[in-house]
């Protein structure tokens, strides 16, 4: 697990500190969207992402089978799989998925990464979109420490081409499972950097996590209870989920546990109709997603619908051969309670096609 140690009095820490929270917020651009986790007293494991974006990226909810075969969809040497594990995924314009669950309870939630790079393409080693990056995860791995075990060998080079709306598609992957572990996959410099531990239960996105981890320990200097940063740049939203997401009792069950961790990504979510120019990820949350690992719960929490919805993995055929579902989302339905009746038959979407250099 990786620490950050400040040594010397008070003053000097609080002065070093400082000094790195200017210069990080001094060079980073302010991009969106905040993930947050929180394991409870009973062994309950929620967590919960808001997806903040400059449009609406048309996201549906789908239901992909075990036994699916996948591909990179990168060119030549695209990497080739079958999923082992059935998952409902939230795709992002239809050629990502952006966050879901699989069967076994593991969650993987992408998010927006400025600095992000892949780096150039390794011969003999298979390509991957940044699209289906998320998606080769939950169909792949049980267990967190299984992902980082096998992830860190690196089997594949993510290629991240541009958007549909011309916005570079680059972001950084969290990923948690039942047992409350969890592990954030950045990739800076061409190189990949994994921080694997129970303790790193919030990202949000620039600066990178080191970075963030620097930030946010000023913060806990001063004490959320004095001063917290209130705008929504990235580094303020993961002090605020930081101290928030710290402060929820432990003792929570059942729905209330699910409530608190909606109510610290609310806390940190957008406002409908801001937008930065030049930064397409400092704009509205869109939408909010919490997983409920241990009961294998997905509930969405539209910006534009009064109701929040929710889909129970065990009402879902995963079956080898059950066939690829769609809930429909992007024409403006919504839902009430347990969505998983409206459901409909679909062709699975095709990850973002990529070209390596």
């Amino acid at each position: 697990m990786h620490r950050l140690c400040f040594t010397g009095s008070r003053p000097q820490r609080l002065a070093l500190t400082g000094i790195v929270a200017a210069v990080a917020l001094a060079a980073s651009p302010a991009p969106a969207c905040t993930r947050c986790l929180h394991v409870f007293a009973d062994g309950t494991v929620i967590v919960g992402r808001s997806m903040d974006w400059m449009e609406d990226p048309g996201s549906e909810i789908w239901c992909f089978p075990r036994g699916l075969q996948r591909q990179g969809h990168a060119g030549p040497k695209s990497l080739t799989w079958t999923s082992r594990h059935g998952s409902v995924a939230v795709s992002f314009y239809g050629v990502a998925t952006a966050c879901g669950m699989n069967e076994k309870g593991l969650v993987a939630n992408l998010l927006y990464l400025a600095e992000s790079d892949y780096g150039k393409p390794v011969a003999d080693r298979p390509a991957l979109s940044i699209g289906g990056w998320a998606q080769y995860v939950l169909d792949s791995y049980a267990t967190v420490a299984e992902a980082v075990a096998e992830l860190r060998t690196e089997p594949f080079t993510i290629v991240a081409p541009i958007l549909p709306n011309g916005e570079p598609a680059v972001g950084h992957l969290a990923i948690s499972d039942p047992s409350g572990d969890s592990a954030i996959f950045e990739y800076l410099g061409g190189r990949l950097v994994i921080h694997h531990g129970r303790d790193f239960t919030v990202m949000t996105n620039s600066p990178p996590f080191d970075d963030q981890l620097a930030l946010n320990a000023y913060w806990k200097e001063i004490g959320g209870d004095v001063m917290l940063p209130g705008t929504i740049r990235a580094s303020d939203r993961f002090v605020r989920a930081s101290y928030y997401c710290g402060a929820i009792p432990k003792d929570l069950t059942g729905i209330r546990a699910i409530a608190s961790v909606l109510s610290v990504i609310r806390n940190a979510s957008a406002p409908l109709g801001i937008t930065t120019p030049g930064e397409p990820n400092v704009a509205s949350t869109i939408w909010r997603t919490v997983h409920d690992q241990k009961s294998r719960v997905l509930y969405f929490d539209s910006a534009t619908s009064p109701t929040v919805f929710w889909v129970p993995l065990e009402t879902l055929d995963f079956s080898a051969g059950g066939g690829v579902k769609r809930l429909p989302l992007k024409g403006g339905e919504t839902y009430t309670g347990t969505a998983s009746a409206s459901f409909q038959p679909a062709e699975p979407f095709p990850f973002l096609e990529a070209k390596p250099e």
